[in-house]
């Protein structure tokens, strides 16, 4: 299967490019800057051009479309919601004028109402982002029936791009998969998690979710062959949280009242994967727990095997 990848030089993009190729499919980066150590064919195209977006897509059966200014705060409010929407716009239109066989896009985790923090908030479009006001989820593990609250012009852009993707599958008929991603993390970034790990307020603004960025591309991969008709959304997180502390202390101290959903564990994710679970065969390999115990284990071996040297 032949897939172009949009934004492919980023972190999310670099893993799910590895993978793809690992797993035998044909695939094309379109970025604006290539990446170092990828294999796969680099195709500079501007996003926001339309004759461009058709051009690069142009041979694709499938695209995932991962190019956007990633987070708040990185460029202005406008252009932020510029970018975004217009090349999510063009990449749609190119996709439904081709022909392509589905299109898989990363959606985010903001559109739940994050960040929950409000110090963390982007709030130039939340009218509520009055002082002492703290946005809260309705429930957790939040899952995808939870209402849609965005409060920055990227989280809108993302809320409206959802939109966008029933109105395109309808009009096309291509099935379009919408990844909510949440805070996307590289092994390497893991030992930090020791300290936040501790901080209960460190985590609050996503409910103390993340995503291994492999994890990313398995569900990637997995979307571009799951039974999906229309346009869907999933949320995509890893299967515990950042957090040392049990589920039940840390929603006592940042939300009170917030209620927890029958059969949560203490250290599962409140963010609810099961749709992806069930819709995609999504299953997360990955956890940061797992990770530090390894290379502390590694450490400990290293460390014995000097003591018997001698060293």
């Amino acid at each position: 299967m032949h897939v172009v990848v949009t934004g492919g030089s980023g972190k999310a993009g670099r893993a799910v490019v590895r993978d793809l190729v690992e797993h035998g499919y044909d695939v094309v980066n379109v970025d604006v800057v290539p990446a170092a150590a990828l294999s796969a064919p680099f195709l500079r195209a501007e996003l926001t051009d339309l004759g461009e977006t058709i051009e690069a897509l142009r041979g694709a059966q499938t695209v995932v479309h991962l190019a956007a200014i990633p987070a708040p705060r990185i460029r202005t409010v406008e252009r932020t919601f510029e970018i975004n929407m217009l090349s999510t716009y063009n990449v749609f239109s190119a996709a439904a004028l081709l022909g392509l066989e589905r299109v898989v896009w990363a959606s985010s985790e903001t559109v739940l109402g994050l960040p929950f923090s409000r110090s963390e908030a982007d709030n130039l479009l939340d009218p509520a982002a009055a002082p002492g006001h703290h946005p809260r989820p309705d429930y957790v593990p939040i899952d995808e029936t939870h209402p849609l609250r965005p409060h920055s012009s990227y989280s809108l852009s993302k809320v409206l791009s959802e939109e966008m993707a029933r109105q395109f599958a309808r009009w096309s008929g291509i099935p379009f998969i919408g990844l909510r991603f949440s805070a996307i993390r590289e092994p390497a970034e893991y030992e930090g998690f020791r300290e936040t790990a501790r901080d209960p307020h460190a985590g609050q603004w996503n409910v103390w979710g993340y995503v291994d960025a492999r994890d990313v591309a398995q569900a990637c991969r997995l979307s571009l062959t799951a039974d999906i008709r229309g346009a869907e959304a999933f949320i995509i997180a890893a299967g515990d949280t950042a957090s040392d502390r049990p589920n039940s202390e840390l929603m006592a101290e940042c939300f009170g009242s917030v209620p927890i959903r029958p059969g949560t564990g203490e250290h599962d994710t409140l963010l609810a994967i099961d749709k992806a679970r069930r819709m995609l065969g999504f299953a997360p390999g990955y956890s940061w727990r797992e990770a530090l115990a390894v290379g502390a284990a590694s450490a400990a071996g290293d460390g014995a095997a000097r003591g018997r040297n001698g060293r």
